[in-house]
């Protein structure tokens, strides 16, 4: 259990614990700490606010427009951006001990616990401090974001006098427009800073508490935030209220013995709209705070925990053989289930809501990393996801109009829904978002079976999106459908032609939306779709060009891509990564070396279009130029080191995608948890040593285990079922939870699943070549024997 020395955390199975406090790693810590619902988001900062890396409380989708500066501008260029913003923070509870603040930077701090409870959806505190004159007090807090009562978040505050009377001051507050810290990177990928987004409208006490409602000064967004108190303490205790502008502010003062407590139950409540007006979210939040303290502080815990205890009976996967990445896999479940369990019809971050990286914005993260494990363990918020796209699709159509194209093209990255790169070849030249939109409602509707879903919200996405790339794409002169002047997953080549990723996603794309037009007839009439546009989909799938180098015996990640002058990896120093920060864009453009997995992508979202020797030779030569200057590329290795037999080299990215938060591996995760690399170790795990493939035919594992982990189990959703696999060395179990009969496959058997498990054997994997990483660029080495 004790922390590795540059570790934060201790290494438990349940928990995520911090046994003392770290200045240095505050804003990680902050991050992983954060607790979301997937519409209110909590940094973990403390309780009394100072110190702290960055402060943070964020509502899905709140933000403020900002200008989008071009040297030079151009057709097409975002006129404006759009950035998460920090609203009002309610987290903050200061304590005065006789007219001292209780602040960690001074006076003799004895002890300091938090811990992050994944079962209970908590963040619990245990503070022992004596302040500078040696008054000395236990402070003990217990915080959450409710899965249950949507707009609502509480915290138990608990403060004991240990050894003298002492009076004591509690400012519970609201604070709008907190100041922020300023920043001195350089990144590009570091949120824009935002000074005083929003103007107060109104503000106002009640008996145990305050409310203010401000509007963001570009955007038009209104936000009320209301608290209210429980107040518990000795004889005596007195309690105000008052409020200004941007503040809130409820004082209880008391005089303690030593071994009185003193506890405050504090309630908060949150709601944002566009159109509401004030009266309106005034009522709204107080609603939901009378709602809140009906159910108690302990009710609220109680559903908390019932909630989680649903969620982890099928959700939980188990890890025998490494206590580290056991925690770290839990943890990434929870941090995903966190993003998107009640976002209800809106986007899911790229750092849920627990930080401004990226300005708070969205990408095709969503519907490739995260989605794919929504639908098989939460499938109402995978739904409720796409529901957002298909809300989008006015603006999306809008977007392709202007670029001269037909159906819809999904914005790069956004958060209400238009077009916020600035920079084309890394930003809307990625198409490939539209089919991997496509790609969540074709797993969605074959994970749910949910052919309502289908027809009223997937036709609709999937024929937009089939628009598009027939009218992107071209038949050239020898009848091949050619789609150029895209950007594929790998930002360090852009603009390319026929980029394999992106064809074979719109190839799939193209099928799916004909297979569903035609199931569904009467819906895609009313969308305008006739047999004569579903069979041109069909046939620019079927002629869709796949370029593949008869020379080498791979396929280049885009047209003439293995012609490019290999990077010259030997003489890059480990300070040049990563290497958008420190060489230019067009020497990347002109090298071959691959920011993430594309081409590897490909084969994992599409194996079907490769032969095994294909896999094989495709993956050794991709090994050798891909340097993963991103966070989303070690998961997708994982998988397909898995599925080509390198079963150490799957599990060495298996733990580096799962450790880039616990561990801080890419030095940015103050800035937010990295919510598609959480999703991805699920998915490396389950599709990855599973060997989990699943479509409209059912379900296919080829499990098999790398050396270092003895036994992994994992649950899933299906079709109104719930599975358990038990994945050990030479062996094999499939359990049906509950549910109707199934029948799914191991390796190539068909097996009947009903009352009793099945169990089958796991063949040895057969030896294969090793492969190469560019220099310096390997994973740490976690398997045995490295």
């Amino acid at each position: 259990m004790s922390p590795d020395p540059a570790r934060s955390f201790t290494v438990e199975p349940w928990v995520v614990r911090e046994p003392k406090l770290d200045m240095a790693a505050m804003g990680q810590v902050e991050s992983v700490f954060a607790l979301s619902n997937g519409h209110i988001g909590l940094r973990g900062n403390l309780d009394e606010g100072e110190p702290h890396a960055t402060p943070g409380t964020y509502l899905n989708s709140f933000y403020e427009r900002r200008p989008l500066p071009y040297a030079e501008g151009g057709y097409g260029y975002p006129e404006s951006g759009q950035t998460i913003i920090n609203v009002t923070n309610g987290k903050l509870i200061r304590l005065l001990v006789e007219d001292e603040p209780f602040d960690l930077r001074y006076g003799d701090l004895r002890r300091h616990e938090r811990v992050l409870d994944l079962r209970a959806g908590t963040l619990t505190r245990e503070v022992e401090w004596a302040s500078p004159a040696g008054r000395a007090v236990k402070v003990r807090s217990v915080r959450m974001v409710s899965l249950t009562q949507r707009a609502i978040a509480a915290i138990r505050y608990e403060v004991e006098v240990l050894d003298a009377p002492a009076l004591l001051v509690v400012q519970s507050e609201l604070v709008a427009n907190e100041q922020l810290p300023a920043r001195d990177d350089d990144d590009p990928r570091v949120e824009a800073a935002l000074t005083d987004p929003l103007q107060a409208e109104q503000n106002g006490v009640h008996d145990h508490g305050a409310w203010l409602i401000h509007q963001t000064r570009r955007s038009g967004l209104r936000v009320a935030a209301a608290m209210d108190h429980e107040v518990t303490g000795p004889e005596g205790t007195k309690t105000s209220s008052e409020s200004t502008e941007d503040i809130g502010r409820t004082t209880v003062i008391a005089r303690l013995q030593p071994g009185e407590t003193l506890t405050i139950v504090k309630y908060l409540a949150y709601g944002w709209s566009a159109r509401r007006s004030q009266p309106a979210l005034h009522d709204q939040v107080r609603a939901a705070l009378a709602a809140a303290r009906y159910t108690g502080f302990d009710g609220l815990l109680e559903e908390q925990r019932q909630y989680l205890d649903e969620f982890w009976a099928t959700a939980d996967v188990e890890i025998d053989g490494d206590a580290e990445l056991q925690q770290a896999v839990r943890v990434a479940v929870f941090h995903v289930l966190q993003a998107g369990a009640r976002a209800e019809r809106r986007a899911i971050g790229a750092k849920g809501l627990t930080g401004e990286g990226y300005d708070g914005h969205t990408f095709w993260d969503t519907e490739t990393f995260c989605l794919p494990v929504l639908s098989f363990l939460a499938p109402e918020a995978a739904a409720d996801a796409l529901r957002w796209r298909q809300s989008i699709l006015p603006l999306a159509h809008e977007r392709a109009e202007q670029l001269g194209l037909s159906g819809a093209a999904f914005p790069w990255r956004t958060i209400r829904g238009q077009e916020c790169s600035g920079y084309w070849p890394a930003g809307t030249a990625a198409f490939h978002i539209n089919a991997d939109i496509a790609d969540a409602v074709r797993r969605h509707v074959a994970a749910t079976g949910d052919v309502e879903f289908e027809r009223d919200t997937g036709l609709e996405l999937l024929v937009a999106t089939a628009r598009l790339w027939r009218s992107l794409g071209h038949h050239d002169q020898s009848g091949q459908f050619r789609i150029d002047g895209v950007t594929g997953p790998d930002e360090y080549t852009a603009v390319v032609d026929n980029n394999v990723y992106t064809n074979l996603m719109a190839q799939l794309n193209l099928r799916v939306a004909a297979d569903t037009a035609a199931r569904h007839s009467r819906a895609a009439a009313r969308l305008g779709v006739n047999a004569e546009e579903m069979a041109s989909w069909r046939d620019a799938a079927k002629s869709m060009r796949i370029p593949f180098d008869e020379v080498l015996g791979v396929h280049p990640q885009s047209e003439g891509f293995t012609d490019h002058q290999v990077w010259d990896f030997e003489h890059t120093p480990p300070e040049k990564y990563p290497l958008l920060l420190n060489v230019p864009y067009f020497d990347l453009y002109r090298k071959q070396v691959s920011k993430q997995a594309d081409l590897v992508l490909a084969m994992q979202l599409r194996p079907d279009a490769f032969t095994p020797e294909q896999m094989q030779r495709n993956f050794a030569y991709y090994e050798g130029i891909t340097v993963r200057d991103s966070s989303l590329s070690a998961c997708t290795q994982a998988v397909v080191a898995a599925w080509t037999g390198h079963l150490d080299l799957a599990f060495d990215y298996l733990a580096e995608a799962a450790l880039v938060d616990l561990n801080d591996l890419a030095g940015n995760s103050d800035h937010g948890v990295h919510i598609a690399s959480m999703a991805g170790t699920w998915t490396a795990v389950v599709s990855g040593f599973g060997g989990m493939r699943c479509d409209a035919t059912g379900l296919r594992f080829a499990p098999r285990l790398p050396p270092a982990l003895s036994r992994i189990a994992f649950g899933l959703l299906w079709q109104g079922r719930q599975l358990r696999v038990e994945i050990r060395q030479d062996e094999a179990d499939y359990t049906l939870v509950s549910g109707p009969p199934m029948r799914l496959q191991h390796y190539d058997e068909p097996l009947a699943l009903a009352e009793k498990p099945v169990t089958r054997h796991v063949p040895a994997a057969e030896p294969v070549e090793p492969v190469e990483q560019p220099f310096g660029r390997a994973p740490k080495a976690r398997h045995p024997g490295s």
